[in-house]
């Protein structure tokens, strides 16, 4: 087997326990709040962590945006985390984290990387609405480390939404409706996704319901069970098919996936 079909394997089985990786990162003293958050992002998407390399500016970006550089002869456009995050530093940013997305290749630019952590999907909670508000929802998940700061498990899709300035309506113009009346249950844990989801179902004028993670699915899912139980009839016969994402906190998708 080659060396990558067994990282692929690898990283597989980890989230197959209901476990994951994730590379911690800075970005700077906040000058206005005095703080360092350490933030996180799962080792699955990164590709390489690198020195800040030359950055070849671009018009027309938004701010966070700082341009482009040539990797290995591919242009990678490369996202500035504090400035998009609101985060005031005065240090500049020193390394960049390669990352693959939807497979898309970008730079984010941080401070610094820390270590790699791993542990449960279960470790990762849902964030305080506190600190969901603050952080404008781009925060997806919290844990605790052992020195008792939190990291935050960043929600890289609504960044690349944020940032990539292309307007995704083409992508629903040409689906059109089934004939047939169908229910589908869905869950992730990215608000970005939860509406790309959202919008082609309204498009097919499919019924729906969603939770936010793998854990509040299948108390959600045991729920419509039992009612389903209680009515004489079975799950299956009113919902139809079960969404899921991976990468969730507190349970993953295979988990939800083996349980169900």
């Amino acid at each position: 087997m080659s060396d990558l079909l067994k990282k692929i394997d690898a990283r597989t089985k980890l989230a197959g326990t209901n476990k994951l990786e994730i590379l911690l990162f800075s970005l700077g003293h906040d000058q206005r709040t005095g703080r360092k958050e350490i933030f996180g992002i799962n080792v699955f998407k990164v590709r390489e962590v690198m020195r800040t390399p030359e950055i070849t500016s671009a018009p027309e970006m938004p701010s966070s945006v700082e341009g482009m550089v040539s990797l290995r002869g591919s242009l990678v456009p490369v996202i500035d985390l504090a400035k998009y995050a609101g985060i005031v530093t005065s240090n500049k940013p020193e390394i960049m984290i390669v990352t693959e997305y939807n497979g898309k290749t970008q730079g984010f630019l941080v401070e610094a990387v820390d270590t790699i952590l791993r542990l449960d999907w279960s470790a990762m909670r849902v964030p305080p609405d506190m600190i969901t508000n603050r952080m404008a929802g781009l925060v997806t998940a919290v844990t605790e480390l052992e020195q008792g700061t939190l990291a935050m498990m960043m929600d890289v899709e609504k960044v690349l939404a944020e940032t990539s300035l292309v307007d995704d309506a083409h992508h629903f113009i040409n689906i059109e409706p089934i004939e047939e009346e169908r229910m589908i249950f869905f869950t992730d844990d990215s608000a970005v996704a939860r509406k790309q989801v959202q919008q082609t179902l309204d498009a097919m004028q499919v019924k729906y319901s969603f939770a936010i993670n793998g854990m509040r699915a299948w108390e959600e899912l045991q729920k419509m069970a039992m009612q389903a139980e209680l009515s004489g009839k079975r799950l299956c016969e009113s919902l139809h098919l079960v969404l899921t994402d991976v990468e969730m906190p507190e349970m993953d998708g295979y988990m939800l996936t083996k349980l169900i």
